[in-house]
This record gives C-alpha cells, sequence and structure tokens, in this order.
C-alpha cells in the first residue's frame, strides 16, 4: 500500500471536513480512511479497515455488481455515486461519493471521498415551495420514479432508481430502451401490454409486478406504477410518470408460502391438494394433445408396524427414503406426490399402459432391493391404469384404487394393471 506516514500527511487528512478511504479494488476493501472516515460512521479508527465497500455501502450488492463498478472507476476520471453507508448504530448516513483511480510503486489503488448529504437533503427540502417538498417527499418515500416523454422516447430515471439497480446518478441512458431492455423477457409481453392498453386508453392506469435486472444481471420484483400526465394538441399521451416499489423481499416470501401450501413439508413432494391442480392440468393437456396419461396409486405395504415397532421418528425416516427413492426411479418430467400417510401418487405425461405398467415395476423393483432387508421389509403395492383426459378425474382415480386393492388382496409387493373402459 501507498506509504501514508509521510509527516503531516496523515494529519492533513484528518482536517478534511470530507471522509476519505483508499481502497483494494478487486475486493473493495478498505485499506485506510482518515478521522471522519470513521467518525461519520461512529466507528473507531481500527474499525474501518475491517470493512469494504460491500460491508459499508447498502446500495452495493455483491462481488458482482463491485467488479462492474471498478471498471467503470478505471474507465472515468472520477466516478460519482450516490449511496448510503450504514452507521455502527444501524442508521443510513446519505452520501456523495467521488472515486478516482492511480498506481503506485506498481499497485493499483480507488482513493474514494464520501461527504455526508443529509443535512443538504433536508435543506433542500425545506428551501422549496411546499408543493416541490411534497412532490419530493413522495419521491423520497418510494424506490424509485420516472417520466417519459413519448414523443422524444427520452425518459428520466430518478437517483433512487438508479440506486436500486446499483448505478449511479449519471449513468443509465435516459432512453425507452434501458428499461425495456432490463425487463426480464418472461415478463415483457404482459408488462408492455399493460402499458399499451394504457396509452390506448383501455386502462384508467398502467400497474405491472415484474422482474426488472440490476447492474449485477440478477432480478428485482418490482412494483411500477404510472400515469399519463400530459396529452398533445390532438389528444394522444405526451407524457407519463411512474413510481417504482422493490417488493422483492415481498415475492420471496410469498414464493416460500407458495412451497409451504404446494410441498409436503415431510417429504419435500407435491402434496394432495397440489398433486390434484397438476393432474387436472395434465388431463386436460393429454385430451388436447390426444396422448396417453399414466397414472400410479401406491401404497407402503404393513407399514403400521414401523411406527408400532421403532416409532414415528423412524417411520418418518423410511417415509423420506420412500420418496427418494421414488424420486430417483422416474423421469425429470414425471410428478410424484405424497398422496397422504404412506401413500403416493404418479402422474406420467405421454406413457401408455404397458410404459406405466413396466414403470411401476421399476418402483417397486427399487423399492424392495434398498429398504427389503429392513425388519420389517419395506414393499409397496401399485394399482395403476392410463387416460386420455376425456373423463372425471374421480373416474381415473378410482380405477387406480382398484388397481391398489387388488395388489393388496392378491398378496402385496405386486402390480396390478386396470385398463380404462372403452
Amino acid at each position: 500500500m501507498p506509504n501514508l506516514n509521510i509527516p503531516g500527511l496523515s494529519e492533513l487528512f484528518d482536517h478534511m471536513a470530507d471522509a476519505v478511504y483508499l481502497l483494494n479494488p478487486e475486493t473493495s476493501d478498505i485499506i485506510w480512511g482518515n478521522r471522519q472516515a470513521w467518525e461519520m460512521l461512529g466507528m473507531e479508527p481500527e474499525d474501518i479497515v475491517n470493512h469494504s465497500v460491500l460491508s459499508l455501502q447498502k446500495d452495493v450488492h455483491g462481488a458482482p455488481q463491485w467488479n462492474e463498478i471498478a471498471n467503470i472507476i478505471r474507465s472515468d476520471e472520477c466516478f460519482r455515486f450516490i449511496g448510503r453507508h450504514l452507521h455502527k448504530q444501524g442508521h443510513e448516513v446519505d452520501v456523495e461519493v467521488n472515486t478516482t483511480h492511480f498506481h503506485w510503486q506498481g499497485s493499483e489503488y480507488f482513493l474514494s471521498v464520501a461527504r455526508n448529504i443529509t443535512n443538504r437533503l433536508v435543506q433542500e427540502s425545506a428551501a422549496s415551495g411546499s408543493e416541490v417538498r411534497i412532490l419530493k417527499a413522495l419521491n423520497d418515500a418510494v424506490d424509485g420514479a420516472w417520466r417519459w416523454t413519448i414523443a422524444s422516447g427520452q425518459v428520466h430515471f430518478s437517483s433512487q432508481l438508479k440506486r436500486l439497480l446499483g448505478y449511479g446518478p449519471d449513468e443509465m441512458p435516459g432512453v425507452l430502451d434501458t428499461w425495456k431492455n432490463s425487463v426480464h423477457p418472461d415478463d415483457a409481453p404482459l408488462v408492455m401490454a399493460a402499458l399499451q392498453e394504457h396509452l390506448d386508453g383501455k386502462r384508467s392506469r398502467y400497474h405491472a409486478e415484474y422482474r426488472l435486472r440490476n447492474r449485477n444481471g440478477h432480478y428485482l420484483w418490482v412494483d411500477d406504477r404510472g400515469k399519463v400526465c400530459e396529452w398533445d394538441e390532438q389528444g394522444n399521451p405526451a407524457e407519463v410518470v411512474g413510481l417504482v416499489y422493490n417488493i422483492t423481499d415481498r415475492k420471496h416470501i410469498e414464493q416460500q408460502l407458495q412451497e409451504l401450501a404446494s410441498y409436503d413439508s415431510l417429504t419435500g413432494l407435491l402434496n394432495r391438494r397440489e398433486a390434484m391442480r397438476v393432474l387436472k392440468e395434465q388431463m386436460e393437456l393429454s385430451q388436447r394433445l390426444q396422448l396417453p396419461l399414466g397414472i400410479a396409486y401406491m401404497d407402503v405395504d404393513h407399514f403400521k408396524p414401523v411406527n408400532d415397532l421403532y416409532g414415528h421418528e423412524t417411520g418418518d425416516k423410511v417415509l423420506r427414503l420412500i420418496a427418494e427413492i421414488l424420486k430417483e426411479s422416474v423421469r425429470s418430467s414425471d410428478i410424484v406426490s405424497r398422496w397422504g400417510g404412506e401413500e403416493f401418487i404418479l402422474i406420467s405425461h405421454n406413457t401408455g399402459l404397458n410404459d406405466i405398467h413396466q414403470l411401476a415395476e421399476k418402483l417397486r423393483s427399487n423399492l424392495q432391493q434398498e429398504l427389503g432387508e429392513h425388519t420389517p421389509p419395506i414393499t409397496i403395492s401399485i394399482g395403476v391404469t392410463v387416460t386420455q383426459g376425456s373423463e372425471e378425474i374421480a373416474h381415473v382415480l378410482a380405477r387406480a384404487d382398484r388397481g391398489l386393492y387388488r395388489a393388496k388382496a392378491n398378496g402385496r409387493n405386486r402390480v396390478e394393471v386396470i385398463k380404462p373402459v372403452n
């Protein structure tokens, strides 16, 4: 690192009003900081060198984003970034950071000067008129705002939106394609349709929830709402404004709740409710494509003695092992569900009667091979049938159930086939 022990140099930096950080470009680690660097964040001198940009800057997330920012810093004379530093007590400090790069004795360094702009933002707001203050407060209260001038194609992205996506205030070209190219490809058709319907007067406002790519290539879930605010002389939309909310955390929670609602907590397989939904979809698809759908209804033989002899903890362990064996024995396109208790269902698309029979025999054989030496032995009985979807779900399941009952009656650990009635 550069020699910072030059007499008077450190003291000179300590008298600066702004925080100064010397950074390792590769890791973003802080090599050195002046007095304001650690005092502004409520730290001690030794604390600051245990941090990095990734641990202090709340708007830089992960090494990939830092690497991209580092490349921008190397290509600019000075890179400006509006962000939030994390105070030791947990609150945020609004900062404007200007970073330059240099080489010293064969090594590369970044030098960042961070100015606390919290008071400036408050003063700017106080000095504005009432309406401007309200608009600014609303703007600050959301995660981003935008304004699209349709005729010119220019888009103004707020500093909050740029910060949300990991960009500095002087980045993100102000054109519509900047936004369109960041929308997830799977979401883009619905998003663009919603926007066009609002422009055409078919919706009172534009509203869409979708994934938006940030600087390091990861996608954030956003709630995006906009409305035409100006029209041209012909009555056509001229300008649209909108607000963006980061709903990534909410979406993750929704996904977790969906998984909890759709999957059996013990085995990780689809639960009965979700399997019924999937079966309905698969039957409709089979009817539309005129392809057979194979169904296998499985029940573990003599499972009650396992719980009685060894307890429910061992019984649960056995059910998890059975689930793993079943999943590993089928195709990735096949669906295995825990139907309830020690019962399981297999749904196999484009699988005729002979094929579902062979697949069921494979499941039975694999499970006997893995768990047949267990005391008591673990085996399964299976009833199989097929459908092309042109019947009630209850009728299909009833046939598979009859096959399972016949397998039990004929000695267990076997597969019985019930053909559909023509």
